[in-house]
């Protein structure tokens, strides 16, 4: 006879929610730290080593699984689709060209461009009030 493990299999759905959600959380910390007003300071690594590796990932995906080894791959899949994204967009775009990425320069717009004034610029603060009220 033949002992079978007794450890449950990991499925293929399992280990795509681990990829997509390491995606989702390295998609999230690109766009947090590509759009800060503030400086970077020792505190914001502390808390994205938190968000990324804590220990409500690993009671998750214990480090020695295919899930974590998904988890992590989706993080750098995220992350660095995000920048990807950008190449692409700021590639095709007339206003945009590889300064942007040094020091935010783009062309000005004209004519009838305006942003309005409901709208919140991409480097404003990240509260849910539009108006700042």
């Amino acid at each position: 006879m033949i002992l079978q493990d007794t450890a449950a299999k990991i499925t293929d759905i399992q280990l795509g929610g681990a990829f997509g959600f390491g995606l989702l959380i390295g998609w999230y910390v690109y766009y947090i730290n590509r759009y800060r007003t503030g400086e970077v300071q020792f505190s914001d690594l502390v808390t994205v080593i938190g968000v990324i590796g804590g220990a409500g990932i690993l009671a998750l995906f214990k480090p020695e699984s295919d899930l974590f080894g998904a988890y992590g791959i989706g993080l750098a899949v995220g992350f660095f689709l995000y920048f990807m994204v950008l190449i692409i967009l700021v590639s095709v775009s007339p206003n945009f060209n590889a300064d942007w990425f040094l020091d935010g320069r783009r062309k000005k717009p004209l004519g009838d461009f305006e942003i309005p004034v409901t709208v919140r610029g991409t480097t404003g603060a990240m509260s849910g009030d539009v108006q700042g009220h």
